[in-house]
């Protein structure tokens, strides 16, 4: 692996406190454009990208983040996780100057079914990827983009007007990052460390 790669790798982050000043849509069209360079299956491309531009669904899509959160945060009852989750900051839907929303299309033209008669979700994966792809792209632009997973998919792809046949993948925040950090921000405020890569692989 090239060392600027693994430079990459290490220092990609998923970024939770961001600058308010835009990004330039030049810069927003090349991570489009690194995200249609993703693998898929069939060739497919099905990912489908919604950029989050009115002010009022961007306050919806915080509101509900918030209070999904806090239901969430009721599984860890009371104590010291309770007290670190509180403290976590979970998004950025109110700082960061894009907002995208991803969906996966379920029956995409594109690609003609090839490589999904069995394993349909193969289209999931492929729109991941894209996302990933996207994130690696902006981490080595200086970007910064934040995964929010703490939501509830149905009521962000009916808020947003989704076609039925689209599923919901993520949604991202992306913009300058205040800080940047080679060590990421969970790790840092003791909630998860990065374990070693030798504990996740088996033999069979």
């Amino acid at each position: 692996m090239p060392a600027d790669l693994d430079t990459l790798l290490r220092w990609r982050r998923d970024v939770r406190h961001f600058r308010t000043d835009p990004v330039p849509e030049t810069e927003m069209e090349h991570l489009f454009a690194s995200a249609q360079l993703a693998p898929s299956v069939g060739n497919a491309q099905p990912w489908r990208f919604l950029r989050v531009c009115t002010p009022a669904l961007r306050a919806a899509l915080a509101d509900h983040v918030d209070e999904a959160a806090r239901q969430a945060g009721e599984r860890y009852g009371e104590g010291t996780r309770s007290a670190l989750y509180a403290s976590l900051r979970l998004h950025g839907l109110r700082e960061a100057p894009e907002i995208i929303a991803v969906f996966s299309d379920e029956s995409p033209d594109e690609g003609h079914g090839l490589g999904i008669a069995t394993m349909p979700e193969a289209l999931r994966y492929s729109t991941v990827l894209a996302v990933h792809t996207m994130w690696l792209t902006a981490q080595s632009r200086g970007i910064g983009l934040g995964w929010v997973s703490i939501l509830e998919p149905g009521f962000v792809a009916e808020l947003l007007g989704a076609p039925a046949q689209w599923h919901f993948i993520a949604l991202l925040c992306v913009g300058y990052p205040l800080a940047q950090s080679d060590v990421p921000e969970l790790e840092r405020r003791g909630w998860q460390a990065r374990q070693d890569w030798r504990a996740q692989v088996s033999e069979r």
